[in-house]
């Protein structure tokens, strides 16, 4: 699958991903340096894409053009980056070494409790792992 902007894979399922995403979409949109295409992974193209269910799953992922991935913290970190403006600072603080495990902490405990955040429902609960 070939690609010209870097591609946003989220939950759709998830009422606060959702959330997020449109957020993202108001204000950041509004300020970026670059375009993005934002997908929910339940119709996304995931093999298309070089990523596997179980990721998009875990966490949600930035995809670019050239085929890297990120995730987590550092998909939310690129993001920001390519919005530009003074979002590309937050993401730029976040990719630096003495703060990259601290967002990567705060960004797994917001996955797992995303249903108890704002405008999550128990639908938005990370399946367990076996």
């Amino acid at each position: 699958m070939s690609f010209s902007e870097p591609v946003l894979v989220f939950d759709g399922d998830c009422a606060f991903c959702s959330t997020c995403e449109r957020a993202a979409d108001r204000w950041l949109r509004g300020s970026r340096a670059g375009g993005w295409r934002a997908e929910p992974f339940q119709f996304a193209d995931l093999a298309g894409l070089g990523v596997t269910e179980e990721q998009a799953v875990r966490e949600v992922l930035w995809i670019t053009p050239s085929g890297e991935v990120y995730g987590g913290a550092q998909a939310v970190a690129k993001l920001l980056l390519r919005a530009g403006g003074g979002w590309a600072y937050l993401g730029g603080a976040l990719r630096l070494a003495p703060v990259r495990p601290v967002a990567a902490v705060v960004y797994r405990w917001v996955a797992a409790n995303r249903h108890r955040m704002p405008g999550g429902t128990p639908a938005c609960a990370l399946p367990r792992r076996g």
